[in-house]
This record gives structure tokens, C-alpha cells and sequence, in this order.
């Protein structure tokens, strides 16, 4: 399906997250001349440069003449080229990919306040990426309908309430994938253990995360639901998850998401507190 935004996208920056944006804008059919990017760095410009988008070394020119700027920096260079980019920045929508950098910091380094914070994921680099999505109540419904249609291109897009929320966004989808790579370890390791090769315990245990994935999208049950189906049809699925009630595995889960939430606000507190102290 050809994607017809009429405007052109700058992205500051062209790292895995901005390059899974600019994929998926071009897997739906977005003019690559109307993508601009800047980046220092050789091997990005080769990579971007396949793509046919437009490719610099200069930051300025990826502000030049769009609609919509992506921020994909590192917080400590955006420090460094936002302030000399500040006129040409004023009053462009912001799509801002960094995890831990408030709206009020952003402003203020900006001299904009039409920013659009974005919460990302890995699994966005092939197109089934869960972000999550805040702006102030101020920012138009125009703003928020293009900033969906451009993120929305790498996957699932879920707006938030308030600021505060993308923590917790940020512990559930952003870090998320981690925790799913980690079962599956686990459970090749088991498959190993009872007795499969690895090709075999690897093939079926991410086959099997696919297909419960899958189901889980599709089926209209709920996960709880699709749990008791299972364990009242097979006794060996009720075996296995008697062990991980009596090992509190539900409670560590939600512990360690606590946790990540936890040094999210952290994160973003100390960069505010960072920022202010040096201005």
C-alpha cells in the first residue's frame, strides 16, 4: 500500500531505531527523496544510501525544508548540535526517540515546545515494533494523526496519558523483548537438558513463542484464557506451570518490571537534573 504523507521527514541522527522508522516508511510506499538524513557516521551512510534516501554529514541539511524532524541521536551529541540548529528547528513537529528525556528538557534545549515523545522497541527493525506515544494536550490532533502514521509504519502504536506513563512503557514493550529472548534461552537450555540437539530445542521453542504470539493477537482470548485452555486439555502443561506458581515466577516477572520502571524515572531524573545544572 502506497503511504502518501505529503510532507518530508529529517531525521538528526540514522542509528537502528531511525533506520527501522525510515524502513518502515518505505515499506509502505514513502517517497525515499522525501527522506533526509544526517549522521556522521561512514557505515550508516552506506546502509542508508541502499535505500536511496537522502544522505549527509551536515545536520543542517536533514532540517532543511521538512515537515517533520526525527530525533535519533545520543543525548550528549544532541546537546551538542541541537543549540546551533534552533532556529531552523522552530515550530517543526518533533518526534523525539530519546527514552529518558522529558518534554520540558527537550523544550527548553529546542526553544520548541511541539514535540512528540516516542518509546520503541527492537523488534520495530522488522516491522513489528510496540511504541509508545505522549504529547502535551496542546499539540493538534493533526500533529498526533501524522506522528501515528509515521511511527505507526514499524508496528503497534499506543498513545499514553500522561508523561510519566512512557516508564512504564519503556518497562513493558521497551525493554521487553529482553525478557522473551531470556525465556527462550531458558528454554532451549531445557530442551538441551532433556535430551534434544540445540538446532531442534532452538527451532521449536521460537517457532512456539511465534505461534503463542500469534494466537494471542488473533484468537480474541485473552492470554489468561489461552493459559486455561491449555492446562485443562494437557496435564503435563499443568505440571509445568504448578512449578512456576510455587517458584513465584507471576510475582519475579512483576517485580523485575517494577524495577525497570523504577530506573526509567530514575534515568530521566538525573538527565533533567543534568541539564539544568549545566544551563
Amino acid at each position: 500500500m502506497s503511504m502518501t504523507l505529503g510532507c518530508k521527514v529529517g531525521f538528526l541522527g540514522g542509528g537502528g531505531l531511525a533506520q527501522a522508522l525510515i524502513g518502515g516508511l518505505l515499506s509502505r510506499g514513502f517517497n525515499p527523496e522525501q527522506i533526509k538524513v544526517a549522521d556522521t557516521e561512514l557505515h550508516v551512510h552506506e546502509r542508508l544510501q541502499e535505500k536511496h534516501v537522502v544522505v549527509s554529514m551536515d545536520y543542517t541539511d536533514a532540517v532543511q525544508d521538512v515537515d517533520i524532524i526525527v530525533l535519533g541521536l545520543e543525548w550528549d551529541v544532541l546537546c551538542q548540535v541541537l543549540p546551533t540548529l534552533a532556529d531552523q528547528l522552530n515550530n517543526k513537529l518533533i518526534l523525539s526517540l530519546q527514552r529518558c528525556t522529558n518534554l520540558d528538557t527537550l523544550a527548553k534545549l529546542l526553544k520548541n515546545d511541539r514535540i512528540i515523545r516516542v518509546i520503541s522497541n527492537l523488534p520495530a527493525q522488522i516491522q513489528t515494533g510496540a511504541h509508545g506515544m505522549y504529547a502535551h494536550t496542546f499539540i493538534s490532533e493533526a500533529d498526533r494523526t501524522l506522528a501515528t502514521q509515521v511511527v505507526s509504519s514499524t508496528g503497534l502504536v499506543v498513545w499514553v496519558a500522561q508523561e510519566s506513563d512512557l516508564n512504564a512503557v519503556s518497562a513493558v514493550s521497551g525493554s521487553g523483548s529482553a525478557y522473551f529472548f531470556y525465556l527462550m534461552e531458558s528454554m532451549i537450555r531445557a530442551g538441551r537438558n532433556l535430551g534434544l540437539d540445540e538446532k531442534s530445542a532452538t527451532a521449536l521453542t521460537l517457532q512456539t513463542a511465534l505461534g503463542a504470539a500469534q494466537m494471542a493477537i488473533s484468537s480474541g482470548l485473552s492470554p489468561t484464557d489461552l493459559r486455561k485452555n491449555l492446562i485443562s486439555a494437557q496435564d503435563e502443561t499443568r505440571a509445568a506451570l504448578e512449578v512456576f506458581d510455587r517458584l513465584s515466577v507471576s510475582q519475579g516477572i512483576q517485580t523485575a518490571l517494577a524495577a525497570a520502571q523504577k530506573s526509567s524515572q530514575m534515568q530521566v531524573q538525573e538527565l533533567s537534573d543534568r541539564t539544568k545544572s549545566s544551563n
